[in-house]
């Protein structure tokens, strides 16, 4: 009886539906038509969301949630089927090892961790584009990067409220 009334207490802590909720959000944040001059600067808000719940809860979402995050990506924006799911499920990936490290640091640390993250992400589509055939694009790409890490404490700030028990 205690390991069920446990177990489903567990369930409970654990935020999917907020979690896939958020990622839903920013999936459209992400795809929404914007100005060209504008468009170059969108951070990747799914990105920074699978971050933000592979460091706060890594059980709930973890890798699923970078590669089918990454798979409805590729699909809406019409790239090379995986090429974002790789990219996201290897940043996921070292966020859920590293998520203690991570989550012990302040804002501007976890700032400039997102921004190495940020960066191995857009360097993997970069290679892959490479690869593929397809035309590589500006080195404007790279300030996606840095509007990531600078857009990362209120993204993080936003989410937190949403993670924390009512």
């Amino acid at each position: 009886m205690n390991v069920r009334a446990s177990a489903a207490s567990l369930r409970r802590a654990e935020p999917r539906g907020r979690m896939l909720l958020s990622a839903l959000a920013a999936l459209v944040l992400s795809i929404v038509p914007l100005p060209h001059w504008l468009d170059l600067a969108r951070p990747s808000f799914l990105a920074l969301t699978v971050l933000y719940w592979s460091i706060a809860a890594p059980q709930a979402g973890g890798l699923t949630l970078g590669f089918g995050a990454g798979l409805a990506l590729d699909v809406f924006r019409g790239a090379v089927l995986g090429q974002h799911a790789l990219a996201l499920t290897a940043i996921t990936y070292v966020a859920v090892r590293e998520h203690q490290k991570i989550r012990s640091k302040p804002l501007f640390q976890q700032a400039l961790i997102v921004l190495a993250a940020l960066g191995a992400y857009e360097f993997i589509l970069f290679a892959i584009d490479g690869w593929s055939g397809h035309p590589l694009t500006s080195p404007l790409r790279w300030i996606r990067v840095a509007t990531g890490a600078l857009v990362w404490p209120p993204v993080a700030a936003v989410l937190a409220r949403t993670h924390s028990p009512r």
